[in-house]
């Protein structure tokens, strides 16, 4: 199995390719985000292990990159910083998985035979509906050629709308697909959401894509 190690800190990357080689690894150890970049989108790699505090470019743009260039690699990210929003940030850019340092040697062998055994499975297709274009990989919203800004909510109700496009969802629907579970507010949240998206998505452009259905909920169109 074939590992590429991005890592600066060159004691760590040393430590880690000593004990995956010992197990059984082939590693290639590179150093800073612009030469991990170039070797991941080279290919040949069954997993890649990336340092997110990285000098050249950061891991989170070498994920993000990797990606926009197709490469599916699995991706687990090591950071020195635990925060839950780091943790989302490396999920939402294509990471796969993600280790706090300092991390048990143990732990990142198991997690990286998991990773291998999953392999790379093809990712989630770009959505084409009503001229409205949503990558999932990227999380990026587009109408021609202009992206659209969203907030993370938006982006959530309007990725469960697309895909369910010329069907009628409830905004019970909505609710239970993207809010908390434990959400016990009102349910015109929905309908505030929806106002925001067309103003955001339809409005600037002259177009009308969501379209309402009284009594009963929401209904995006398929055509423009």
């Amino acid at each position: 199995m074939r590992v590429l190690l991005v890592e600066d800190e060159t004691r760590l990357a040393e430590t880690v390719r000593r004990g995956l080689t010992a197990d059984g690894f082939t590693v290639q150890v590179e150093h800073d985000g612009v030469a991990g970049l170039a070797a991941a989108a080279g290919g040949g790699f069954d997993v890649v292990v990336l340092d997110i505090m990285l000098p050249g470019k950061h891991g989170y743009d070498v994920v993000r990159e990797m990606r926009r260039q197709q490469v599916w690699t699995p991706v687990l990210m090591l950071s020195a910083k635990d925060g839950e929003y780091d943790l989302a940030d490396a999920f939402d850019l294509g990471a796969d998985d993600y280790l706090v340092k300092p991390f048990s040697f143990v732990v990142l062998v198991a997690r990286l035979r998991a990773l291998v055994r999953r392999g790379a499975p093809p990712r989630p297709a770009v959505l084409s509906v009503a001229g409205l274009e949503l990558d999932p990989a990227m999380r990026r919203v587009t109408r021609g050629d202009t992206r659209l800004q969203l907030t993370p909510r938006e982006y959530s109700v309007l990725e469960f709308l697309m895909r369910h496009s010329g069907a009628v969802v409830t905004k019970h629907d909505i609710l239970q697909s993207v809010w908390d579970s434990n959400y016990e507010g009102d349910d015109n949240i929905v309908e505030v959401y929806i106002g925001y998206l067309r103003r955001k998505i339809d409005a600037p452009f002259g177009t009308r894509s969501i379209d309402t259905v009284r009594g009963v909920g929401y209904s995006m169109r398929s055509e423009a």
